[in-house]
């Protein structure tokens, strides 16, 4: 006999095997939405063009179809987002920006082919010598007439005379016709142009002949054409002067005959010119060779510095005989609690030439004031100063947990031998830590290898390297170097930047592999 369950008055599995149902049922549903909304975002992308995107959000749509509805692959439903997000959030990332670093993508080749024409194609100019001035009448208080003057043209002896217009809704084309005097009404001043510019700005004009008038000034409307016109063989001819627009298609530019170029310009792959150009041409090449070193050497530093200086307070802190070690310990790790960017700052201040108070105590006590932000080396040893601060309490809370997990037999039994503190040092204290702490030091290396913040916090990469050809400064290191080309650079070179950033990867990727390995760590 069943147990039946009282507020339904079903049997106890029955009712679970519904709810099992209609849970299954609700999940399906809402994987079917979710797949129709991806595909809506494919199709989306692939209409405006941006066909890279709407191939990425087809794998992923694909992808979960196939993994939430295959039964054989229901283990992989609960990694399946993790794999999703670093997809879209890291692998995408990279090889798009593989990509770009293989084609001319910069702020003069930023729009398609296509708006690049239609831009061009929307171009006008001012037909020269002939132009009309116009005054304004008032007809009936709410409507105006546009009384054009034709001295000067062929015929200097006619008026040209709108329909009566409301100009707060200008009808976008008015017809013209022919006369020999003013119409009826007061003639409105140069004020009344003024308020109703943006509605006559907005008018076309038609003479009689079919010649559409433009405004072309405060008072005067003239014959504004076309500056391009497209041909069926894909070229552009320029109507005001002539000349021939060819597309070239290696340099993403439409060329005149003389081989000069029109921008804007499109994308196009150019292959390997980006990496040559950082590896070959000297503007750039000299520039990327010493921000690559001192990249290398502030990251290397940095670690040596932060570790010696956090090793060092982690063994003072283990002293049996110091009191208020607690005390001691929250006072020295309080700058990790401290956000960066407020430490970065305030160091800023302090290493102000003129005001700041380092320079204020140096002066006083030594008689010197360094420039510290307009000389290379004094503003390299500043970043060293300022990374060493803020990175020192987490080798000292790295240090402090691998030190106090050290047997303390090991010690009492080096005192029964007479080792004393620097034997206990070497001999200890440093082989049994080192080993796990040397992959925690290869991620501190990565991270300061790419530490962008503080470059741009308190140096912004100056002083400048002279004679680049791009923005490039001593302090520089390989990532800020990287954001000045893409979005401080007049031309934003992005094809150079996405160079730049691919060479970073593979050097970072491949030391870190090295290191690893060199430090018999698995991976």
């Amino acid at each position: 006999m069943y147990t039946t369950n009282a507020s339904r008055g079903l049997p106890r599995h029955r009712s679970r095997r519904l709810r099992e149902r209609y849970t299954r049922w609700a999940l399906r549903t809402f994987m079917a939405l979710l797949v129709l909304a991806l595909m809506w975002l494919v199709v989306g992308f692939y209409a405006n063009g941006q066909w890279m995107f709407a191939l990425l959000f087809l794998v992923l749509d694909t992808a979960l179809a196939i993994v939430f509805t295959r039964r054989q692959l229901m283990s992989h439903r609960y990694i399946f987002p993790a794999l999703a997000g670093m997809g879209v959030f890291v692998i995408f990332p990279l090889l798009y920006t593989v990509g770009i670093s293989f084609s001319n993508y910069s702020s003069s080749n930023l729009l398609s082919e296509q708006r690049v024409r239609e831009q061009l194609l929307g171009e006008t100019y001012q037909v020269p010598g002939e132009s009309y001035s116009f005054s304004l009448f008032d007809t009936d208080g709410a409507r105006v007439r546009l009384v054009l003057d034709t001295a000067g043209t062929e015929a200097d002896d006619t008026l040209l005379v709108s329909e009566p217009v409301d100009l707060a809704t200008p009808p976008g084309t008015l017809a013209l016709t022919a006369a020999e005097a003013p119409p009826e009404g007061n003639e409105l001043g140069i004020r009344a142009a003024i308020e109703h510019r943006q509605a006559l700005g907005s008018l076309i004009l038609s003479k009689p002949d079919g010649t559409e008038l433009r405004l072309a000034g405060l008072r005067e409307f003239a014959p504004i054409q076309p500056r391009y016109q497209a041909n069926d063989n894909g070229t552009l001819t320029n109507r005001q002067t002539g000349e021939m627009l060819t597309p070239n298609q290696e340099t993403g530019f439409f060329i005149t005959g003389s081989g000069e170029r029109i921008t804007p310009g499109w994308p196009v792959m150019v292959g390997l010119d980006n990496y040559e150009r950082v590896l070959l041409d000297p503007a750039v090449r000299g520039p990327f060779l010493q921000i690559f070193v001192w990249t290398f050497t502030f990251a290397g530093l940095t670690v040596v510095f932060t570790l010696a200086v956090g090793f060092l307070l982690a063994s003072l802190l283990q002293w049996e005989q110091l009191g208020g070690k607690a005390t001691y310990r929250t006072l020295l790790i309080l700058p990790y609690a401290v956000p960066a960017f407020i430490s970065i700052l305030i160091f800023k201040g302090m290493f102000n030439q003129q005001y700041g108070e380092i320079n204020l105590i140096l002066e006083a006590l030594f008689g010197i004031s360094p420039d510290w932000f307009t000389d290379p080396w004094l503003a390299r040893t500043m970043l060293l100063i300022v990374n060493t601060w803020l990175g020192y309490p987490y080798m000292l809370l790295l240090c402090m947990g691998l030190i106090q997990s050290i047997p303390r037999d090991l010690y009492e039994a080096s005192a029964v031998d007479g080792g004393g503190p620097l034997t206990n040092l070497f001999r200890i204290t440093l082989p049994l830590i080192i080993k796990p702490l040397t992959p925690l030091l290869i991620a501190a290396f990565a991270f300061n290898f790419n530490n962008f913040v503080l470059i741009t916090l308190l140096t912004g990469g100056a002083p400048d390297i002279i004679g680049a050809s791009t923005p490039a400064g001593t302090t520089d290191l390989l990532v800020s170097y990287t954001y000045r080309i893409a979005f401080q650079d007049a031309g934003q070179n992005f094809g150079l930047a996405a160079a730049i950033a691919t060479l970073i990867f593979v050097v970072v990727a491949v030391l870190s592999l090295l290191n690893l390995r060199l430090s018999k760590v698995k991976v």
